[in-house]
């Protein structure tokens, strides 16, 4: 299996998952693999690049998920991301909001396998690096076993690296993106049966996986597992992932050496013309389950949006923070 070894993953989520995010999820896991937002094709070939697709190279390993259906856009964004240094290309069949739909992306597309594979294998010849999918199980009153088995069959016979598969239908039509997200339900054994049919092939599990415990289960059925708002709204999941996922040896997450590495992170940010908060924002569910969590995110919400402020912030929400696990004072 050529693709690697991403046994763990964090979620494409928009408006979460940008630079900042990622330097955080850095300092918890080494091994775990992040992506990007979503950026749209047009976007990365038109846009401002540096904001839309810039990364610390700390990140790695770090993926671009890009969104389109236009094989030779796609093509070209996916050649920018390599040129930036991403490590893969990944391809977003999965988002249902109405801007995706209006350009005829995202969810929609599993209703057309046929041009997400002219998609991947644009993407395939125009990069070096593994170009994957990421979809749903199908979407409104399509039959699941044929609509996911459809697109399998399409993008692995176009040489797609992997298939991440949110373990879910979305319904285009009835339920808004937020909706969507927990709504439908969820159905893994039709992931597991997937992967049976594709022993050889990367396939990779997503939705509503709220632990390293859950997911060492999933590990069970498929090669890979993706956390998305348990890994956002409570990052601290993420420092036992290496030892736990990976195998690597156990060592005790130091959290004085993470606030410090995202003050560090902070004050390049805000010298760059940035705020505290842009950082600050994704830190917030850091210290769930700790005595002195409340207080901790109460700095962090009031004086790190204040005009000017800098990262002694951080220290001084840090120093509220008792390092005991009390899940009732989170």
């Amino acid at each position: 299996m050529a693709y690697g070894n991403h046994k763990l993953a964090v979620a494409p989520m928009m408006d979460w998952t940008d630079t900042a995010c990622r330097y955080l999820h850095r300092q918890l896991t080494r091994s775990t693999l992040l992506y990007t937002e979503m950026v749209v094709a047009d976007a990365a070939i038109h846009g401002d690049r540096k904001r839309l697709l810039g990364f610390d190279t700390v990140e790695h390993p770090v993926a671009l998920q890009l969104g389109g259906s236009d094989p030779q856009k796609l093509a070209e964004a996916a050649r920018i991301g390599a040129d930036f240094g991403y490590g893969e290309i990944n391809l977003n069949v999965g988002c249902p909001s109405d801007r995706v739909q209006s350009g005829t992306f995202g969810a929609c597309l599993m209703r057309t396998p046929d041009v997400v594979g002219a998609c991947v294998a644009a993407m395939k010849a125009a990069v070096s690096i593994p170009v994957t999918v990421k979809c749903r199980l199908g979407v409104d009153e399509q039959d699941t076993e044929t609509a996911l088995d459809s697109m399998a069959e399409t993008v692995f016979g176009e040489g797609a690296d992997a298939l991440w598969v949110h373990a879910r239908k979305a319904w285009l039509e009835g339920l808004s993106p937020r909706e969507n997200r927990d709504i439908p339900p969820l159905d893994y054994p039709r992931v597991y049966r997937l992967k049976q049919k594709y022993p050889t092939r990367f396939i990779g599990i997503n939705g509503g996986i709220q632990s390293l415990d859950d997911a060492q289960t999933h590990l069970g059925h498929v090669d890979g597992v993706m956390l998305g708002r348990a890994a956002y709204h409570t990052p601290g999941i993420l420092g036992e992932a290496d030892h736990r996922i990976y195998g690597q040896p156990d060592r005790p997450l130091s959290y004085a050496a993470v606030i410090t590495a995202m003050a560090d992170y902070a004050e390049r940010h805000i010298a760059e013309g940035g705020r505290l908060s842009h950082v600050t924002r994704h830190m917030t569910g850091l210290f769930h389950g700790f005595a002195g969590a409340r207080r901790y995110r109460q700095i962090l919400s009031t004086d790190a949006t204040r005009p000017g402020a800098g990262p002694e912030v951080l220290f001084k929400a840090f120093e509220a923070v008792s390092l005991e696990r009390t899940e009732a004072a989170a």
